[in-house]
């Protein structure tokens, strides 16, 4: 990169597996980045459901989950790294009258273009009470990428990226993600050839 360029940003942006990247833990895999730096990235996947839902995951955790609505989605596989640690990405909360953007749990990340993510406990048992974030999607795990790492593999068309859709994570069916999101650029997975960009 040369010194006058502008580092890039994929901040709120899906990274989009390319046919190519076969490493097992990303192979069509949609990642939602929720930060990205020039120290380097920090990403959920958000298609790789686990063999436990919701449910499972609060009875380890001790506590009851009061919303029913939640009892049976999946848990995912958010990516290899502290696969043990549980990231809630939500929605902003405003029902305790914080402004968006303002958030009512301790360790949140509040991710430019409107999402949020969170691993404290709290939100966890707001859950349990009934109430919290309308809509969430829970990861044990996350991925990253040290500083160069993420725009090395870019570099070399492992990955697709475009804005991210939160209807893409919250409202679509999870063996849709992946052609939804390609379909964000226009794109179907078959169009796709594992050799691109390398003539």
């Amino acid at each position: 990169m040369s010194a006058d360029s502008a580092p890039i940003d994929l901040t709120h942006h899906f990274l989009i597996a390319m046919p190519g990247l076969e490493d097992e833990a990303f192979a069509r895999s949609v990642v939602y980045l929720c930060e990205h730096s020039a120290q380097g990235a920090l990403g959920l996947i958000i298609n790789k459901p686990s063999d436990i839902n919701l449910s499972s995951l609060f009875d380890k955790v001790d506590l009851s989950l009061r919303r029913a609505d939640l009892s049976k989605a999946p848990v995912f596989h958010g990516g290899p790294m502290q696969t043990e640690r549980g990231f809630v990405l939500h929605e902003p909360m405003t029902v305790d009258g914080s402004e968006p953007g303002e958030s009512a749990y301790a360790s949140t990340m509040v991710i430019p273009g409107g999402l949020v993510m969170t691993t404290s406990r709290d939100v966890l048992e707001a859950l349990s009470s009934g109430a919290g974030p309308r809509r969430v999607l829970v990861t044990l795990g996350y991925a990253s990428w040290g500083e160069g790492q993420l725009e090395s593999e870019l570099g070399e068309n492992s990955w697709l990226t475009v804005l991210a859709d939160p209807a893409v994570i919250f409202e679509t069916p999870v063996e849709e993600r992946y052609d939804r999101a390609l379909a964000l650029l226009g794109l179907q997975a078959w169009t796709l050839s594992p050799d691109v960009g390398h003539a």
